[in-house]
């Protein structure tokens, strides 16, 4: 039942053995796509779980996952995460139970699932996404991606800007009325730059993380 990916529970009838229930946490079938996307952009995926040794590698099997941590307790999880950022490694955690809100506060960023996340998780963590689809993790990490750089350009642009008006109006190369005008249409390039980062038109859909050929590959 282990070796399945389940775990085995005992009955007792006046102390004699007299049955075995497999229990078993169906991996979303999604799971393997995510695993995938994320390694295809170079990050590490890890599972921490509570869960005995042999459940936790089946599941991870199916998940693609190689890198297992089982048997852990709450405060375990967040000891590997201390771990890993001693390393300097940024850590991203994602959980959605009890046992995950201490490494979810650890972590440098912690997601929680939140349609099916606890309380406590949704609160512990920085991002909670409302949905119930593992695929909401590459979607919102392509975003936040996505927004720091059109955060960067703004902040190259204004940086460049004032670098050059400064000593523009300095050296009396251009009069005041004509420096502020200046600034004040880089202005609005910088606000309609921005503005892009609300958009999610560019980001494949949930749908297309799964027509990657790597996501396939893997799948396969």
């Amino acid at each position: 039942m282990q070796q399945a990916g389940a775990t085995a529970v005992l009955v007792e009838v006046d102390g004699q053995t007299t049955a075995a229930i497999a229990v078993r946490d169906e991996l979303r079938p999604e799971a393997a796509h995510v695993v995938a996307h994320f390694r295809s952009h170079g990050y590490a995926v890890a599972m921490l779980t509570g869960d005995n040794p042999t459940t936790a590698r089946a599941l991870a099997a199916e998940a693609g996952i190689t890198d297992v941590h089982a048997d852990l307790r709450p405060e375990d999880k967040s000891t590997i995460i201390h771990r890993l950022r001693e390393r300097g490694q940024v850590t991203a955690m994602v959980g959605d139970g009890v046992n995950d809100a201490p490494a979810l506060a650890s972590a440098d960023l912690g997601v929680a699932m939140g349609a099916m996340g606890t309380d406590v998780a949704i609160e512990t963590a920085d991002v909670a996404l409302m949905g119930d689809d593992l695929r909401l993790l590459p979607h919102a990490f392509d975003h936040a991606r996505y927004t720091r750089r059109i955060m960067l350009q703004n902040v190259v642009l204004s940086i460049a800007l004032i670098a050059v008006l400064i000593p523009l109006a300095l050296f009396g190369v251009l009069g005041l009325a004509a420096v502020v005008l200046v600034h004040e249409v880089a202005e609005v390039f910088v606000i309609a730059n921005g503005v892009r980062a609300g958009r999610t038109t560019h980001l494949p859909t949930l749908t297309a993380l799964a027509d990657r050929p790597a996501l396939q590959g893997a799948i396969a």
